[in-house]
């Protein structure tokens, strides 16, 4: 296990023209982690991913991938890495099959190709030449032939884009397994849950640089404020209720009989709400807490929804 992160960025610049991509990221991925990097369109994520990859050279800053240089020691680094891209990477004439065991060719000990070819469900077109690949199928390819060398380290870019239930649960499960085997994987999504359900840390990434980083609790705790709602009798003295709640809440009947109450909502906030409604009389029904989400934060953060 490194005693350093697996990746580690700091200060990265990439400019095209006029125009920086990247401004001055830093970022840190724990070995052995699974690290979610989110951000809208432009933002500069992939800017970011691909320089970790050596396809981008810095204008300014340090990345280290497993401790080397991506540009410089490439020759060294590559043989330890696994890249899944969204497209390109692939003759369009190969069939399925025989790219995966190419791949597996150029490793020393590779996964079992013909497990990993059931694993992911490419069993049925293993002879089918990568053109007429389904997009879900030309996905997964990509992603079995980024993890069949078995890698220290996987970058994968939006790797359940286009696939089925079954296949991203499969996906899922796949990068669940990597972790568990001691690998690093960077992870781009455009999907919350697949971010909060796989990452250990999460990094938010707007106009170039990480604006928000932990994990998804963490990220959700620090975010907004959370929301409790009952229904009682129209015509409540939200006035008096909001004198019992902590400083920094707020009350309202949104529609006759339909309350909100927002600010840090925690077991002693509950508690007196009851308690305020036991004293006045009121019998609230339909209590309930809406956790701060993921994507509540990151819209907070960079005030645009994720799209593919």
């Amino acid at each position: 296990m490194l005693s350093e992160p697996a990746v580690r960025i700091r200060g990265l610049v990439k400019r095209y023209g006029p125009k920086a991509a990247v401004d001055g990221l830093d970022l840190d991925v724990a070995p052995g982690s699974v690290t979610a990097v989110l951000g809208p369109n432009g933002a500069g994520k992939t800017t970011t991913i691909e320089t970790c990859e050596g396809y981008r050279r810095a204008d300014a800053g340090t990345v280290r991938v497993l401790g080397l240089d991506p540009v410089a020691d490439a020759a060294r680094l590559r043989p330890r890495i696994g890249v899944m891209l969204q497209s390109g990477g692939v003759y369009s004439g190969a069939r399925a099959d025989e790219m995966l065991r190419h791949m597996a060719s150029l490793h020393a000990r590779p996964l079992d190709v013909d497990a990993l070819i059931e694993r992911l469900g490419l069993g049925s077109c293993g002879r089918t030449t990568y053109r007429r690949l389904s997009g879900g199928q030309q996905q997964r390819l990509a992603l079995a032939m980024a993890v069949v060398g078995r890698p220290e380290l996987v970058f994968l870019d939006e790797p359940t884009a286009g696939l089925d239930p079954q296949a991203r649960r499969a996906t899922w499960e796949l990068v669940r397994e990597l972790r568990a085997d001691g690998v690093t994987t960077v992870l781009t999504t455009h999907f919350m849950d697949e971010a909060e359900e796989l990452a250990d840390h999460i990094a938010i990434i707007d106009a170039g640089r990480v604006v928000a980083q932990g994990s998804a609790e963490e990220l959700c705790r620090g975010g907004a404020e959370n929301t409790l709602r009952f229904t009682g009798r129209p015509g409540l003295d939200v006035g008096s209720l909001l004198k019992a709640l902590p400083d920094g809440s707020a009350a309202a009947e949104l529609t006759p009989g339909e309350y909100r109450i927002t600010g840090e909502v925690d077991p002693q906030l509950l508690a007196t709400v009851t308690s305020w409604c036991a004293q006045h009389g009121v019998l609230p029904h339909g209590i309930s807490v809406e956790r701060h989400t993921l994507e509540d934060v990151f819209l907070e953060l960079t005030g645009k929804e994720l799209r593919g």
